[in-house]
């Protein structure tokens, strides 16, 4: 794959035009992209390839690249990241490959796309496409592993990281409520402790309102609190335009499309 010129810093070198954004979602399962407007409503249809393996940072880029290339015409770059984002350097990958530890994710693939690139966590990115912007609001994603996000009013708080917390039996939230342990104990018992870890968290949280995402939380059964809602994992695309509207208003209140 040919490397392409340095992404411009330029935030909207067009004013007049509506700008595009790239949308990615890196997950352990699969990698996802979709071209949002910028109200944040999907303008192609959204692609997916399965995460490689092993999930090594070379991998990752050149399934990005694969996806872009089907998703036409965009002038930035969001991405999802399955662990913690710092400065746009991946700081742990528990889900993809060690490799990850101290690679600079946003300078490798403005190189590579040679677009304007911010990344954040990925609960963090479903969390802006699913909010509401009033009171605490905690947004956790169930899939390989176990993400987590927290608002308040709109505002994320940083660098939040709940999976790798005690939970219960000694044993974590991810160990407890990860991919691997569902397909071990089935749904059923999956869904009474996903019970347990819900009362858990609003112990802890205090939130207002609780949303639950990812790829397993289409496995939840169990009849849920009238202050927790499930949201698409597509809220893990829409979130996207997200880190570029929060240099064009004061509020970080997302008024992105739910539909």
């Amino acid at each position: 794959m040919k490397k392409k010129t340095k992404a411009s810093k330029h935030r909207n070198p067009n004013p007049k035009k509506s700008v595009r954004t790239l949308a990615i979602d890196i997950g352990g399962t699969g990698v996802k992209a979709i071209v949002l407007d910028d109200k944040g409503h999907p303008v192609t249809e959204r692609g997916r390839i399965v995460t490689p393996r092993p999930a090594t940072p070379q991998a990752i880029l050149d399934t990005i690249a694969e996806l872009a290339k089907g998703q036409g015409v965009f002038d930035r770059v969001s991405i999802g990241f399955p662990g913690v984002v710092r400065k746009g350097v991946t700081i742990t990958a528990p889900n993809l490959d060690p490799s990850w530890k101290g690679f600079d994710l946003v300078h490798h693939v403005e190189q590579w796309l040679g677009k304007p690139v911010r990344a954040a966590n990925d609960a963090d990115v479903q969390g802006f496409g699913a909010i509401q912007g009033e009171g605490v609001e905690l947004v956790v994603t169930l899939g390989t592993g176990f993400g987590s996000a927290l608002f308040v009013d709109g505002r994320l708080v940083p660098n939040l990281e709940i999976a790798h917390h005690p939970f219960r039996s000694k044993k974590t939230y991810e160990e407890e409520l990860g991919d691997k342990v569902l397909k071990e104990i089935g749904k059923k018992k999956w869904n009474h402790r996903l019970k347990l870890a819900i009362e858990s968290l609003e112990a802890l949280f205090n939130y207002d309102r609780l949303y639950m995402g990812g790829g397993n939380a289409k496995k939840v059964t169990l009849e849920l609190p009238e202050n927790v809602t499930l949201i698409s994992n597509v809220a893990g695309l829409l979130g996207g335009i997200a880190f570029w509207q929060m240099d064009e208003s004061p509020l970080v209140k997302m008024k992105v499309a739910r539909s």
